[in-house]
């Protein structure tokens, strides 16, 4: 990109999330107070077209298009920019990372091959500003135990916790955890992600996924108990 690179500027939404607010992301049919299900914290289901829009325009982006680069932003930067701020828990990281995925992409379009929709590669380049931003802070991040193992598909206590937890608490609560834990709640029940999705964008395989999920929920429901006993 060169010397033009300092002509790209993001905007921040006003808010740092969609809508004006967190509260915002739910669809209405979320039981009030309560943790609404896996998809009701989006602001609704992109076209079916979507991908093949986010190809078009990465694909004059990598032509040096700048109003394609404006245009597939414009697409995502309230999704990106949640994800970043609940990522990194600090609004000018956050902005910070999300300045530098904006370059990134403009950088990197013409290496773009296809493997993955144009969606999650810019979930990738966003995870690896925030981790960027994360390890500055904590250098020591710590990793999950027993990834490779697969997670048990049924329902579990701490499903029902966490199904049951008011949203904002919980959302606090997601901050506590570790940013392996932290993303993977985020990437599935905030982003709506599918498990492959997941797997792109964390580049693991989709066990690895599913132990992950396991895992986070495992963490969250501790600290729901943690906090609950507490306050009794």
């Amino acid at each position: 990109m060169g010397s033009n690179s300092a002509a790209l500027r993001v905007d921040w939404p006003a808010s740092g999330m969609r809508g004006g607010g967190w509260a915002a992301t739910m669809h209405t049919a979320a039981p009030a107070g309560r943790c609404p299900a896996r998809g009701q914290m989006v602001t609704g289901t992109p076209p079916e077209d979507a991908a093949s829009v986010d190809a078009e325009l990465l694909s004059r982006v990598a032509r040096g298009d700048r109003d394609a680069l404006a245009d597939l932003y414009d697409r995502h930067r309230s999704a990106l920019s949640v994800f970043l701020l609940r990522m990194t828990g600090d609004r000018s990281a956050a902005e910070e990372a999300l300045q530098d995925t904006l370059l990134a992409v403009w950088r990197g379009a013409g290496g773009f091959q296809g493997r993955s929709s144009v969606r999650t590669w810019l979930y990738g380049i966003a995870r690896r500003q925030a981790y960027t931003r994360l390890r500055r802070r904590s250098p020591q991040l710590v990793a999950l135990d027993a990834d490779a193992a697969l997670a048990d598909p049924a329902p579990t206590p701490e499903h029902v916790a966490v199904a049951r937890a008011d949203l904002a608490r919980l959302m606090g609560l997601i901050q506590m955890l570790a940013p392996v834990h932290r993303e993977a709640l985020l990437l599935f029940f905030v982003d709506d992600l599918s498990y492959a999705e997941m797997a792109q964008v964390l580049q693991v395989p989709v066990g690895t996924v599913k132990s992950r999920l396991s895992n986070a929920r495992r963490a969250l429901a501790g600290l729901l108990g943690d906090t609950q006993g507490a306050g009794s």
